[in-house]
């Protein structure tokens, strides 16, 4: 069980996002500073994968390690410029924002991928039996149809490996997800970490592969600042070094080991500036 009071918020960024998280939690951790004894974690899209990892009881070095093995066996895929132009214009929609998310959600059913089963089964590979952690974990995913956010946990009754496929849904690249009979995109379409759903928490981590956004308000900074004067947070970032080692196609799973070392190596950098945050 987590501590009580301690939020870690875990953003999306493709293949090279889970890495760069698990190396720096893995580095982290070697300078003293646990993460991963928070009582509450929010993932969303890869965030959402490092969490039901972490969360299974697999320690961070066997993690680590993993992220280093061959990724022959993966699928390297890639975000075109149409499906980057397409998250800009959801993202710009005037009015309410699930009316954008609905737009792309709707371009994301009728697109040509690969199959839902494929997608799960990559998934289901990563996380293993699919059982919910006893520490509160709440994943984000977005209903494909009406744009409207779904959080999943463990009362949802739903396998975490179809909370976690779901969340991890990249329109215009993978499948939308069907849960329950409905069928969702990615978390990350209403933002790129969800850190404001760490309310209650009086100190949160969030560590953010991805902070931009066209909405200022869906920020990872703007979002832990939302939170309230009376909570201690930081947002991490990858570092310059982390940045060139990720590349630009967050997809390529050639990227991954480059990716987690480079985590693995900013942790040094970070662990004093998060140990007053944590401890």
């Amino acid at each position: 069980m987590g501590v009580d009071g301690k939020a870690l918020v875990l953003g999306g960024g493709g293949v090279t996002g889970v890495a760069w998280e698990v190396g720096l939690l893995h580095g982290l951790a070697e300078h003293g500073v646990d993460l991963t004894d928070a009582g509450l974690f929010v993932g969303t899209s890869a965030g959402s994968s490092v969490a039901a990892q972490v969360l299974s009881g697999v320690p961070l070095r066997d993690l680590f390690e993993a992220q280093l093995a061959d990724a022959g066996q993966e699928t390297a895929a890639r975000i075109g410029i149409g499906g980057l132009l397409s998250f800009a214009v959801a993202g710009l929609w005037p009015g309410d924002p699930a009316r954008g998310r609905a737009w792309l959600g709707r371009r994301a059913l009728r697109a040509h991928t690969v199959p839902e089963s494929e997608r799960r089964a990559v998934i289901a590979r990563r996380l293993g039996d699919g059982s919910w952690p006893a520490t509160r974990l709440l994943i984000i995913a977005v209903e494909a149809e009406t744009g409207a956010v779904r959080v999943f946990d463990a009362a949802s009754g739903v396998s975490l490996i179809d909370a976690v496929a779901a969340s991890c849904a990249v329109p215009l690249t993978w499948p939308p997800m069907t849960v329950e009979g409905k069928r969702y995109i990615d978390g990350g379409m209403r933002s790129a970490a969800n850190a404001d759903l760490a309310t209650g928490s009086e100190r949160v981590v969030v560590l953010a592969p991805v902070t931009q956004s066209v909405r200022p308000s869906g920020r990872p900074g703007a979002q832990l600042a939302a939170l309230g004067p009376g909570v201690l947070g930081v947002v991490v970032s990858p570092n310059a070094a982390a940045r060139a080692a990720i590349g630009r196609n967050p997809l390529d799973p050639a990227r991954r080991r480059p990716a987690a070392e480079a985590g693995r190596a900013q942790a040094a950098t970070e662990a004093d500036r998060l140990r007053p945050v944590w401890t």
